[in-house]
């Protein structure tokens, strides 16, 4: 074991700055739950986006979760800059002794300078300012030229460097619904008829559009689902592009489904997913929800990354094309369109496959219990 490099015996608050989307704050939870574990006496904050925060709100390893609002048509400048305002007397108030930066954001930079910790941390940057960048930080952890490792362990990087090593049970997901959530759910359960173990969640959506299969192809697959049994629940979020999507497959449908896109929260879907007999999602944060409140999920992918990405330590399938060797490329679709050709022909055939072993193998479990 390598010695630490930090005395937790003299800290005393620690923040951990994570400025991306919903299930990249997710798969920073093992973070929380591992440094608690190493140091119980210390107070340990989140800084997240304020439309993400509900991934880590009520996490029992995590003091507060403070909240950057990001931009907002509806709001003024001034409004803006007058909660950014508050924030930082906040988080000066809090008197950090380590700063652990997730990601090479520019906020990393001013963080470090306004809030002075006695410690902080961050990922190499790389290129043309790495030098000037690294200057700026106690510790500076590298990412290994490879794509083979999950985004999970190279999160967790950021602790090993200080001297953290977290034990193999200690890089779970933590994901707590709560009972508001618990009891919505229990409801929306109730009007629709749904029982618990006794519905797939199909969620079609991603916010990078070129991970999403064709409406068409999803339209197919919730077809077969019910063709063999299953009831099937559709999510997806509120945004302009779910909406639309969501539309297309009920439209190319030729079945009935149950359609919960865009009326429940994060917390909601955690809940629902909790009750679920399986998840399909293309790569998103509820894939990683699922995997978070252990139900076996299938994750459909294209462009990006399965061994950074997949879904940890839950049952699970990845499907992905066996016809395209130029995948994972991780870009914007085919030149750039937004169009992945790998997923555009990808067999609803395989996908059914992976979800009916899955099936099969939550019945043996439970037939075994």
């Amino acid at each position: 074991m390598a010695r630490s490099t930090v005395d937790f015996s003299k800290i005393s608050r620690v923040l951990i700055v994570h400025l991306r989307q919903f299930g990249d704050v997710l798969l920073t939870s093992p973070m929380f739950s591992a440094l608690k574990k190493h140091a119980p006496h210390v107070e340990i904050d989140a800084l997240v986006y304020d439309h993400t925060a509900e991934m880590l709100t009520l996490h029992p390893a995590i003091a507060e979760v403070h909240r950057v609002m990001r931009r907002r048509k509806d709001l003024s400048f001034g409004t803006r800059l007058g909660a950014e305002l508050r924030l930082l007397r906040k988080l000066r108030a809090r008197r950090y002794d380590l700063l652990v930066n997730v990601h090479a954001h520019p906020s990393a930079l001013w963080l470090s300078w306004i809030l002075r910790p006695r410690y902080n941390v961050a990922p190499q940057r790389g290129g043309r300012y790495d030098r000037f960048w690294s200057r700026n930080f106690t510790h500076v952890f590298k990412y290994p030229p490879n794509k083979r490792r999950h985004q999970i362990e190279l999160n967790l990087d950021a602790l090993r460097i200080v001297g953290v090593f977290p034990d193999e049970e200690e890089r779970g997901l933590v994901l707590v619904p709560g009972e508001a959530a618990e009891a919505s759910v229990r409801s929306r359960m109730t009007a629709e008829k749904l029982s618990p173990g006794d519905f797939v969640i199909l969620h079609a959506p991603s916010n990078l559009r070129f991970k999403c299969l064709p409406p068409e192809r999803s339209a197919r697959l919730i077809e077969a689902l019910v063709r063999g049994g299953e009831r099937v629940v559709l999510t997806g979020s509120s945004s302009d592009f779910d909406v639309a999507l969501m539309q297309a497959i009920r439209r190319a449908c030729r079945v009935e489904a149950v359609d919960f896109s865009g009326r429940l929260s994060m917390k909601e879907l955690a809940a629902l997913t909790r009750q679920a007999k399986l998840v399909i999602a293309v790569d998103s944060a509820p894939m990683h929800i699922a995997a978070a409140m252990q139900t076996p999920v299938v994750g459909i992918f294209g462009p990006s990354y399965e061994y950074m990405w997949g879904p940890w330590r839950a049952p699970h399938r990845v499907v992905s094309s066996d016809r395209h060797p130029c995948r994972p490329c991780n870009q914007w679709g085919c030149a750039g369109t937004g169009v992945s050709d790998c997923l555009v022909t990808l067999s609803v055939e395989s996908i059914l496959v992976a979800a009916n072993e899955l099936m099969a193998e939550r019945a043996k479990r439970a037939a075994a219990e």
